[in-house]
């Protein structure tokens, strides 16, 4: 069950004449791991007030073969209602990715922006499913821009590195 997109934005794309075509490949997709607490069971459907839910998103990749690299986005959704959890779900959504004619300066962002944009979906149906099976309504997850996150990353990170006025660099 293999499909192909192209998931590479232009500026990734190998420059004319290099001899180069980017390709992007899904080999699979697949849950790699899912936990559910369900802890205040029974009593928490009979709560009267809506729960405050709050959404972790995780990401990593790494290279499992010669331009073949498993990307893992994990979501993490927790419902409180006060300082009690009502549930937790965590869903670490998997693919793996061929990447092929692509410069080792532009794969970061392909494997931080387009592999979880790809995976994003089927987490977020794996989430909704799982709080239903849990006995409560669906939790139905925003869309996420991978691209302003990977950008936010790099500007903090880029912030953080930064040498401080008046204090010396080595």
């Amino acid at each position: 069950m293999a499909e192909s997109q192209p998931a590479t934005p232009a500026s990734a794309m190998p420059q004319p004449g290099d001899g180069a075509t980017a390709q992007m490949s899904i080999e699979r997709i697949y849950v790699k791991d899912l936990s559910l607490e369900n802890p205040g069971s029974p009593q928490s459907f009979q709560l009267t007030e809506s729960p405050q839910v709050e959404v972790g998103l995780r990401t990593r990749a790494e290279q499992v073969a010669a331009d073949v690299y498993e990307c893992v986005l994990t979501l993490t959704v927790t419902a409180k209602t006060g300082d009690r959890t009502v549930f937790l779900v965590e869903a670490s959504q998997a693919g793996v990715f061929g990447i092929r004619g692509i410069a080792a300066q532009q794969l970061q962002p392909i494997l931080a922006i387009h592999c979880p944009a790809v995976l994003f979906p089927y987490a977020r149906e794996t989430i909704a499913d799982a709080v239903m099976r849990a006995g409560f309504p669906p939790v139905h997850l925003a869309p996420i821009n991978f691209e302003v996150l990977y950008q936010q990353q790099h500007a903090q990170a880029g912030v953080q590195a930064a040498p401080q006025p008046g204090v010396p660099v080595n």
